[in-house]
């Protein structure tokens, strides 16, 4: 018998596409019977989009997949699910506002099965008339995953099951992991964290950028060769520091910051991120997926409050209580999502000039001269291509995400928070992104910048942070910050770099997490 009908799950070519973002390019995967496979990949490869492929609620551009020897592509995950395809996602996948005993009978699990893969699992005594919504994340993240093995699913699929469980959890689903794979069951592992990959797989697929560049034996070594796949060549992962000022130019040591975050914690996802961001410095935010970057930014921009800690502006203590706290106090916020941040069918004057209404008027009167000034002003500086039309909807996303940042550069601007600003967005305009942010912070700004994309920290950054289960857990200099160091730095590996450039946190495993109500 061949390798190709022993295996139990085999995606080709799998390719999605959601616009101008490519999710997937050329993916492939094969598991064979009887194994524990990681699917490993940086921020971004296209991990998650491919299990959402398998188990039907992403419907893929081309490729194919086939499953128990016949080719099958599943048009839901409950299709997925008759034939033996289950994952359990990253986020809870129950109906917040109906009891957990209604949430089991919409996807018919057995009770007496479900009943006993939580008590394998470690939770005992639950209350099955409770509202999926107040129940801690951890305690939903079990309930999904006793939920999906209840059913006995041929393959099962594991997207970052770990990230919202505390030690003693984490080594109970690790148990089960490895005790459910069978002779005709396989386990697909999604871990950022490395020493889990080791613990319980037997091979890891990786993608890098959509593609699948390697699959890895398990073996002595097999850390080092994921991360070098999922950087690729090391030369080519290193870009010329063009858009970064001379180290000559770097800030004095003894500057007030102008942003200070001391011990700030949130949602059991953010527990102790401590830094200083000085004015004219651009810093670099790294972090896997779910690490607590998002809460970060959240309580930086006043759109979460935290659990605790502090932050000081100009060496004051701050509270923002809303976003427009932030603002008036020159903290403004560049997100991903740009469709969230405009108004698409509104001109690009009229977005642009939102933020400078208060500062434009007299005696309740738009001054359209000095509003018109300062947006022209914004649009060269930018070089925003306005030729597809007036209205936002009409722009490319490049020249939208110049108009998100546009709006506050109009304004004049202290303090940018960008998290993740060149998601999908083309070449050129990254490199017109890059240089803006570092004008500014030449002028005198302060920048703090996330990035997905770890080849962009050395075009942009002076120094950079890394964040690792909702910690602070190294600081390193932008000269040391290329992509291996990083990834390592980003998996909590021992790292190669000098001793005095990386500056080593103790990490515990994270916390249970209670949701959001």
């Amino acid at each position: 018998m061949t390798l190709r009908t022993q295996l139990l799950l085999e995606a080709t070519d799998v390719a999605k596409t959601y616009g101008a973002v490519v999710a997937l390019r050329s993916a492939s995967l094969a598991v064979r019977p009887g194994e524990v496979h990681a699917l490993m990949g940086a921020n971004g490869a296209g991990k998650s989009t491919l299990v959402k492929i398998l188990t039907g609620a992403v419907r893929p551009d081309s490729g194919r997949i086939v499953v128990g020897g016949r080719e099958r592509m599943a048009h839901s995950p409950a299709e997925a699910r008759r034939g033996g395809v289950v994952s359990v996602y990253q986020e809870p996948a129950l109906i917040p506002d109906l009891d957990v005993r209604s949430n089991l009978r919409l996807t018919k699990t057995p009770e007496e099965s479900f009943r006993h893969w939580l008590a394998e699992l470690g939770i005992e005594n639950l209350d099955f008339s409770e509202l999926a919504r107040v129940l801690p994340l951890a305690t939903l993240r079990i309930i999904d995953l006793a939920r999906a093995l209840a059913i006995e699913p041929d393959v099962l699929m594991l997207d970052e099951m770990t990230a919202a469980l505390p030690a003693n959890l984490t080594e109970r689903v690790l148990a089960v992991v490895d005790g459910h794979r069978g002779a005709d069951r396989s386990v697909i592992f999604i871990s950022h964290r490395m020493i889990e990959i080791a613990a319980v797989c037997d091979r890891a697929t990786v993608l890098r950028e959509g593609t699948t560049v390697g699959v890895v034996d398990m073996t002595d070594g097999a850390e080092e060769r994921i991360v070098e796949l999922m950087i690729g060549d090391v030369a080519e992962a290193v870009p010329p520091r063009t858009a970064r000022r001379d180290a000559g130019a770097a800030r004095p040591p003894e500057a007030t910051p102008r942003l200070t975050a001391r011990s700030l914690s949130a949602k059991h996802k953010l527990r102790d991120v401590s830094f200083e961001l000085h004015r004219g410095e651009v810093l670099g935010v790294v972090a896997l997926e779910g690490q607590g970057q998002d809460e970060l930014f959240e309580i930086l921009s006043g759109s979460e409050r935290p659990d605790g800690g502090e932050m000081l502006l100009d060496g004051a203590p701050v509270t923002f209580h809303h976003p427009a706290d932030a603002i008036r106090a020159g903290v403004v916020y560049v997100a991903a999502d740009r469709a969230d941040a405009l108004l698409m069918q509104r001109s690009i004057t009229e977005n642009i000039a939102l933020p400078l209404t208060s500062r434009i008027r007299q005696w309740g009167w738009i001054n359209l001269v000095a509003e018109r000034t300062r947006v022209d002003a914004a649009v060269e500086a930018l070089q925003i291509d306005a030729r597809a039309g007036g209205e936002v909807r009409q722009l490319s996303g490049g020249n939208q995400q110049k108009v998100t940042i546009a709006r506050w550069v109009a304004g004049g601007v202290q303090t940018m928070l960008c998290f993740d600003p060149t998601r999908g967005i083309d070449i050129r305009t990254k490199s017109q992104i890059y240089l803006l942010l570092r004008d500014l912070a030449d002028a005198g700004a302060a920048v703090l910048f996330y990035t997905s994309e770890l080849k962009e920290i050395q075009l942009v950054c002076d120094r950079t942070i890394v964040i690792f289960g909702g910690r602070v857990v190294a600081e390193i200099d932008a000269a040391d910050s290329d992509e291996p160091t990083l990834l390592r730095a980003a998996y909590d590996l021992p790292s190669d770099a000098p001793a005095d450039t990386v500056t080593d946190v103790a990490v515990a495993g994270p916390t249970t997490r209670e949701r959001s109500t």
